[in-house]
């Protein structure tokens, strides 16, 4: 990504990915990546202006995934060219029925650009990315012991979440699985759905002892300490003072 700091590739590519995250959640999502696209349409031109024109500096920028410019010439069926999802994009950005099937259809191009730009701001062999620092989400969502399990299990089926940290005399995760087996166990759904996590993880509800790790920590490292059998998959990130500051799951690395 010529012109731009190492500061500015991560916030750039921690743009993308939380429009995708927002896509994923809700197809008015849409709009997030499109401001995204702006946004980085806007760096790279150094002119206000619209997708329409953003769309060759980006597209130059594009050539550095391999995803967009090589695998989707190769393997047509499995990979959107970036022109066609860019127009796609820009088609639906400016139409004011972006609403059902359409909507649904643009959001999916929209990820898939996404996915394909996230990329080529990380392939950066000049400075490659080893750190957790370089790929950990930042502001991450936590759960409170007051909270009822009902709205974990909202905020997981919302976002597709696996894990959700919470502090519970030290740092612990709830997981999908263990939220599933709680109200599956018993036949009052709805009085544990109602009940906190505190409540609930005194009578049955699994927390998890969290993995902690340091932004300086490589990820190599951690990747390589993983087993087969971890069932764990999501590593809470802690600054040098001891403040969670961000989460880092294999999503993020691939």
């Amino acid at each position: 990504m010529t012109g731009l700091e190492s500061s500015e590739r991560l916030y750039y590519r921690d743009q993308f990915r939380a429009a995708r995250y927002a896509a994923l959640a809700n197809a008015e999502g849409f709009y997030e990546i499109c401001f995204a696209l702006e946004a980085l349409g806007l760096r790279l031109s150094g002119t206000k202006a619209d997708l329409g024109k953003y769309r060759k500096p980006i597209h130059d920028f594009a050539n550095s995934s391999v995803v967009l410019n090589h695998l989707s010439s190769s393997f047509p069926g499995m990979f959107g060219k970036f022109d066609s999802l860019y127009e796609q994009v820009r088609v639906a950005r400016n139409d004011a029925m972006h609403t059902g099937v359409y909507a649904r259809h643009a959001t999916t191009a929209a990820i898939e650009l996404c996915i394909g730009l996230e990329e080529a701001i990380m392939n950066t062999p000049q400075q490659p990315r080893k750190l957790v620092e370089d790929y950990m989400v930042k502001r991450p969502v936590l759960l409170e012991h007051w909270q009822p399990v009902a709205y974990a299990r909202q905020l997981m089926l919302t976002h597709s979440f696996s894990f959700l940290p919470i502090f519970q005399d030290s740092w612990k995760l709830l997981s999908e699985v263990a939220i599933a087996r709680y109200i599956q166990s018993s036949e009052s759904w709805g009085k544990r759905l109602a009940a906190n996590i505190k409540e609930a993880s005194q009578n049955g509800l699994e927390l998890l002892p969290a993995r902690i790790v340091r932004l300086k920590d490589d990820v190599t490292e951690l990747l390589n300490a993983e087993t087969t059998t971890e069932s764990r998959r999501l590593w809470l990130v802690q600054d040098d003072e001891d403040r969670l500051c961000g989460v880092l799951s294999p999503f993020e690395l691939m």
